[in-house]
């Protein structure tokens, strides 16, 4: 019989008993797992709020420790006491403790008798030396921790602490039960730190705190913090409390009146877990009068006494009712599910040979190399899969084809910058081949041309001293001598190319290197119009280098400088080094006449020379290029005809940088 029935009617009911069957067991599973998330994700919100009011309450605590420190670590409290100017010292305390918000600071002597307290009624004489805080600081040891202070010595820091203290216990539902009635000591944030002289002895000691009881500063701050302005049903969705044992001192959790649930107290099953046994706390608990999703963990005193809890929680009621509404969703849906299955059954049917046909055809253009084309699925099944895993291999060829093109780009880019790179060291290398060819033979010619020339040199002097009664030879031998004298500098300045001397490195200071070439060049008469201006970083690091060698290399840029400009403009020096960069810079910028860009590439070449007639020998920048070659740097110009030049030197920090900045 269900051979006779038809493909349709076959796959309506198979879609029915699918939808039926599947339908109640997602819904039952759905139903249970979303529950269970909802709740365990209000859990884990809860667990990661407990850390964040932890961390509040500690950088309270840790703020009263840096303010106590810092004072005590001043000269002011230490020199009024030592010079026992209590007067002033008590002024200058009560400012301090109202503009850091305390409740106490107080001075003891250095057997921890009080001797001035900032706050009325300015008790004085009694011991604090057994006070634990006290007792470390007086050992030389600064420390800040929550501590139970008694009502009787809240009373001798200020009655309105004491008051302040003082909180009747509010009977709620499940809280836990006591025989007592009220609490009069206080909860508070404390911390103590020695007094010292300047050689290192104890004057006394300094300590200041706030008190927990009605100070919802902590509270507030971690609820706004956490929840913001957030309600449910005219109730807060989040709330923090600070208790004092078991009991709130300080808390923004509301009573059935809204007003704040101080003297209410916390369930025995919580007290149990967290003040008894010390161990954290996070599941639901009754809070007085609601339900929330609570974590809570113990505070502890100096000594790792449990003295208090920290609490935060979220109202309960807007997850059990966010779990309702998922619940009855499941449901709802499983039932319009079967009740549309036998709508959607009969287009599913009758689109299951339409797809097969729209598939050939897009099959056919993708194949003729259409790849905007795209497979339309309009279902699930497998022929929805198989239209679906068209579509993919389609989006892979596109993407294919993009990295081809995208990796063909960056070959290029990659192809061009090493080009330029190779272009850059053919050029480094041509240089240094071209100055070591033209050194050799520098030298060579040199060493020639300086026996004869000083020869001429020593006979032109013999004859002028000879013939000075012979003005007209006597001038014809000056040009000689000058000439011969021009010769002999260009002699010099072609040993020095030719040298290339190993550079004796020495630690060196590159500033005072700077400054000491500057000085000797400043009084010349070509800087008489120049002004100087120096921006040299004084965190530029201890460089090793020759000294020698990079004065000559400075000497020849500040004296072409001054050419360039006339001996009349302004010559900056900088000096710099960002951290992380292997090189420092030393950068000379003129405003001189400038280069022409045609004649950039030659300006490092022996004997090539913008100067007038015998004003230069065209080889102080090829020897200063080859200095700092040597140097493993390098040196750069940057030039603009009309409006001056930039010289860059880079020099490497080799192994200088664990030296001490200068």
């Amino acid at each position: 019989m269900v051979n006779r029935l038809s493909l349709r009617t076959k796959l309506v009911f198979s879609f029915l008993l699918v939808v039926i069957v599947g339908g109640v067991l997602s819904s039952l599973i759905g139903t249970n797992l979303v529950a269970d998330t909802i709740i365990n994700q209000a859990r884990n919100k809860v667990r990661y709020d407990l850390s964040t009011a932890s961390l509040v309450y500690n950088q309270s605590l840790n703020r009263i420790h840096d303010v106590v420190q810092f004072t005590a670590l001043g000269r002011i409290v230490p020199d009024y006491v030592e010079s026992g100017r209590l007067k002033k010292l008590a002024d200058y305390l009560i400012k301090r403790r109202r503009d850091f918000g305390l409740d106490i600071l107080t001075v003891t002597d250095a057997r921890g008798k009080v001797i001035l307290r900032s706050r009325h009624p300015f008790q004085t004489g009694d011991d604090q030396a057994n006070d634990p805080l006290v007792h470390r600081a007086l050992k030389g040891e600064a420390q800040a921790s929550t501590v139970i202070v008694p009502r009787e010595e809240l009373l001798r820091e200020g009655r309105d602490l004491a008051e302040n203290a003082f909180i009747l216990f509010v009977p709620t539902p499940k809280a836990r039960e006591v025989p007592a009635d009220r609490e009069t000591s206080g909860m508070m944030l404390k911390a103590a730190a020695p007094i010292l002289n300047e050689s290192g002895g104890l004057l006394g000691v300094l300590y200041g705190g706030v008190l927990l009881n009605r100070n919802y500063q902590i509270v507030d701050k971690v609820r706004d913090l956490l929840y913001g302005e957030g309600f449910y049903r005219n109730k807060e969705m989040g709330t923090a409390t600070i208790f004092q044992g078991d009991l709130r001192i300080s808390t923004n959790v509301q009573d059935e009146n809204g007003n704040r649930a101080i003297g209410t107290r916390v369930s025995e099953e919580v007290y149990q877990a967290v003040v008894r046994k010390g161990q954290p706390w996070l599941d639901r608990a009754f809070v007085v009068h609601d339900w929330y999703i609570t974590g809570y963990e113990p505070i502890r005193d100096l000594d790792g006494r449990i003295v208090g809890m920290l609490y935060v929680g979220m109202l309960e009621a807007p997850y059990v009712d966010l779990r309702n509404k998922v619940v009855y969703s499941f449901f709802g849906i499983g039932v319009l599910g079967v009740l549309l299955v036998l709508l959607l059954s009969f287009f599913i049917t009758t689109g299951i040979i339409s797809p097969l046909r729209q598939m050939v055809t897009s099959t056919r253009k993708i194949a003729e190399g259409d790849l905007s084309h795209e497979v339309p699925t309009t279902s699930q099944d497998e022929i929805g899969q198989l239209a679906e895993s068209f579509n993919h291999m389609l989006v892979s060829l596109k993407q294919a084809r993009q990295e081809l093109e995208e990796n063909g780009r960056v070959l290029e880019e990659k192809v061009e910058e090493r080009s330029q790179q190779l272009r850059e060291i053919q050029a480094k290398l041509m240089q240094s081949e071209k100055l070591t060819s033209l050194g050799r033979l520098a030298s060579g010619v040199a060493h020639e041309i300086n026996s004869p020339l000083n020869g001429v040199l020593a006979l032109s002097h013999l004859l002028m001293r000879r013939l000075k009664d012979n003005p007209e030879l006597q001038k014809e031998l000056e040009i000689i001598v000058k000439e011969a004298t021009r010769v002999s500098a260009i002699v010099r300045g072609l040993l020095d190319f030719s040298r290339e001397s190993k550079p004796q490195k020495r630690p060196c200071n590159l500033n005072d290197l700077i400054l000491h070439t500057l000085s000797l060049v400043e009084r010349q008469a070509v800087f008489q119009n120049i002004r100087v201006v120096r921006n040299l970083d004084s965190q530029v690091p201890i460089l090793l280098l020759d000294a020698n060698q990079i004065q000559q290399v400075f000497m020849n840029i500040l004296l072409n400088a001054a050419d360039a400009m006339a001996s009349r403009g302004t010559l900056t020096i900088t000096s710099s080094h960002v951290p992380g960069d292997p090189f420092v810079q030393v950068k000379f910028t003129d405003t001189g006449c400038g280069i022409p860009e045609e004649n950039l590439s030659k300006i490092f070449d022996p004997f090539f020379t913008t100067k007038e007639d015998k004003k230069g020998t065209g080889l102080g920048l090829a020897v200063s290029y080859g200095i700092i070659d040597r140097h493993r740097g390098r040196i750069e110009v940057q030039s603009e005809v009309g409006k001056g030049t930039s010289v860059s030197i880079h020099l490497p920090l080799e192994a200088a940088e664990d030296m001490p900045a200068v």
